[in-house]
């Protein structure tokens, strides 16, 4: 937990003393009740190592759910039935995502809303996920205490942050990862440089009670 959030320099040579690798990830999901039944649909992921986003270390992968897709959340991200017709179930998927996923720090947006559809996989799939998770909501929360929003949209208009396509699981990965960059200075000026400062930050914050 006290690796550093961004590569540590070594005296003043600029030379890295440690690397941190993250997994930033999104989901697309049927809806918004993870207890309920709703199931994932998209997985998007793509590796940051020693602070730059890796594009050509990517994950995606659509999913069929079995299940219906809620007319709302299709209005948001636009997967129809008809485009998962066909694909694998989650049960083939999470054992490739955990694999993509070894050795690394899970990083996303609002994280604890994806984990949860994880979590509730685990007794049927044997899939778990046991490395570090950091959500940069909370991330976002610490940098800017006094903001009342901390939506992945807000994070990017706060920060600078432009993405041309959203609301595909990978294209938010990659706003998330944006945003994650972006937060990394402000949290340095406020002395939270590794990683376990950045676990225990962010369990202060009032936005680390959601729960689903």
């Amino acid at each position: 937990k006290n690796s550093c959030l961004t590569p540590c320099v070594r005296g003043g040579s600029g030379r890295y003393s440690s690397a941190m690798r993250e997994i930033i990830f999104d989901t697309e999901t049927t809806g918004l009740q993870p207890s309920e039944g709703d199931e994932i649909i998209q997985i998007g992921a793509l590796h940051v190592i020693d602070g730059h986003i890796q594009a050509d270390l990517a994950f995606e992968a659509l999913i069929d759910p079995q299940r219906a897709i809620n007319p709302e959340s299709e209005k948001i991200h636009g997967i129809t039935p008809a485009m998962l017709a066909g694909k694998p179930t989650l049960s083939r998927v999470l054992p490739e995502f955990h694999t993509f996923c070894a050795d690394t720090v899970l990083l996303g947006h609002n994280v604890a809303f994806d984990m949860r559809f994880l979590q509730i996989k685990e007794a049927t799939t044997g899939v778990v996920f046991t490395q570090p998770v950091v959500d940069t909501l909370l991330l976002a929360a610490v940098a800017y205490p006094n903001q009342p929003h901390h939506s992945l949209e807000s994070s990017m208009a706060l920060l600078g942050v432009e993405i041309e396509h959203r609301h595909s699981a990978y294209s938010d990965a990659v706003a998330t990862a944006q945003v994650f960059l972006k937060l990394l200075p402000l949290l340095a000026e406020r002395g939270i440089i590794t990683l376990g400062q950045a676990i225990e930050a962010s369990k202060k914050t009032p936005f680390a009670r959601l729960v689903y």
